[in-house]
């Protein structure tokens, strides 16, 4: 995992605002989502990992981040790198929930880009 603000993005050139951070040339696939007071993501997989790396910028409210076991506090502005084979599952805050986006690259673009 790696942790991020978005002040220190836009210092790395390329061709994505995560270029330098996010591995691939293209973010090509993502999402906004909204998570109720409390919601644990993928409740139903014990074990939720990628074979890409994933990226959560935090948008509004605060939570948890379950990353192979260990319980991290996140927050509006962190920018998180979740890395290929990591279990990670985001738990949103009772009092303030998250709104993260999510997105992964790679060497393609997403098909609505060609």
């Amino acid at each position: 995992m790696k942790r991020i603000h978005f002040s220190d993005l836009g210092r790395h050139s390329g061709r994505h605002v995560l270029a330098g951070i996010l591995d691939g040339e293209w973010l090509n696939r993502g999402g906004l989502s909204f998570h109720p007071p409390g919601f644990r993501t993928h409740d139903d997989e014990p074990v939720h990992v990628h074979d890409t790396q994933e990226a959560f910028c935090i948008m509004q409210g605060h939570g948890v981040l379950e990353l192979d076991g260990e319980r991290i506090p996140v927050q509006v502005g962190d920018v998180i790198i979740i890395e290929p084979g990591e279990n990670h599952h985001l738990i949103s805050s009772e009092e303030d929930p998250l709104i993260n986006l999510w997105l992964h690259a790679g060497d393609e673009p997403h098909p609505n880009q060609r």
